[in-house]
């Protein structure tokens, strides 16, 4: 992290933040923005340079009332204690790995979002549409990077798999070492502009941010040659300097992507099977073979497939699930056990 001698706008700081400053504040509180986010410390970056502050949140709060990675907070002067923490612009958050519904922040106020894949057998279209569902429920623009373009004789067969996700989707292939092709990313890297990375282990992040930083101070490991699966190198979220004036969000390989109220992104995503719904003769069809199902009727003519009516169904239902209260959940359970009998 690189964040001395930093102005507010260098950093981010934009009218949406600044209106939301009390102008009658007598308390001096100063706006830094939060550009680490460790176990009982707070690395945190205002017009007067860089500062590690206490969290001062209590363990019993809501995980959205906690500060993470890409905030803006209000921090009084003379203690050093977060007062506020400013409304977002935007807030990219999971269900935690695990059962008891907690909820993981990973970046906030986020320009765009770069989605890095491999080109190699680690490469899921499934992963990337989780991806894309979180970029589209915030209303933040991502481009696919497709990186290890030197593991392939044929990159432009991943990339065309990647477009087909959605139309007009950005897709980037590049080498993640080569300082040149990797500078096709700079527009999205300008002054005050803040990009976070997302994708499983060893897909190439940490080789990307070393790359368009100009510095080889984030520690890289290659991918296991057995099945081309990613070790973990990014252990903390943390905010990185470009030397194009932006700041780059690194974040931490995630294997298990779990979908939380995130509806809108689902239906923006997957928007051709929403459409084809919508032309269904009932408004209840299953897309199952009832009469006049436009969906079923799409597949028969390839414009949609089996496999990406299959991954919506489960998707939905993967949202629903995460998103409904203990009660909620306990009879969907019900349900699906029900269900399971059944089939025996």
């Amino acid at each position: 992290m690189e964040s001395a001698n930093q102005t507010l706008e260098e950093l981010g700081w934009r009218p949406f933040f600044s209106a939301q400053v009390p102008q009658t504040d007598d308390s001096g509180a100063e706006p830094f923005r939060v550009m680490a986010v460790h176990r009982g410390k707070i690395a945190v970056a205002g017009a007067g340079g860089p500062l590690d502050i206490q969290p001062g949140f209590g363990d019993g709060m809501a995980a959205e009332d906690h500060p993470t990675v890409g905030d803006w907070v209000l921090v009084d002067p003379a203690t050093l204690q977060i007062t506020q923490i400013l409304q977002r612009a935007n807030l990219f958050k999971r269900r935690a790995p695990g059962g008891d519904q907690k909820t993981q922040l990973i970046a906030a106020n986020v320009d765009t979002l770069f989605i890095v894949a491999s080109c190699n057998q680690d490469f899921s279209i499934p992963r990337l549409e989780r991806y894309l569902i979180l970029a589209r429920e915030v209303g933040v623009h991502p481009v696919i990077i497709l990186t290890k373009t030197d593991l392939t004789d044929t990159p432009e067969t991943f990339a065309a798999a990647a477009r087909d996700l959605q139309p007009g989707l950005q897709v980037e292939t590049i080498n993640g070492k080569d300082p040149a092709s990797a500078a096709s990313l700079s527009d999205w890297c300008g002054k005050g502009q803040t990009v976070a990375l997302v994708g499983s282990s060893g897909v190439g992040k940490s080789t990307l941010v070393n790359t368009l930083r100009g510095s080889d101070s984030i520690a890289t490991q290659d991918i296991r040659k057995a099945d081309g699966t990613g070790r973990h190198t990014t252990t903390v979220r943390e905010m990185h300097r470009l030397h194009q004036g932006g700041w780059l969000l690194d974040t931490p390989g995630m294997r298990e992507l779990q979908l939380t109220d995130v509806a809108s992104g689902l239906a923006v995503v997957f928007a051709d099977i929403v459409e084809a719904a919508e032309r269904c003769r009932f408004s209840d069809c299953a897309h199952r073979g009832e009469p006049g199902c436009a969906v079923q009727a799409a597949i028969a003519d390839g414009t949609l497939t089996l496999a990406r009516l299959d991954r919506w169904r489960a998707l939905v239902a993967e949202e629903i699930y995460n998103s409904a209260s203990p009660a909620e959940r306990r009879a969907l359970d019900r349900i699906a056990a029900a269900a399971a009998n059944k089939r025996k």
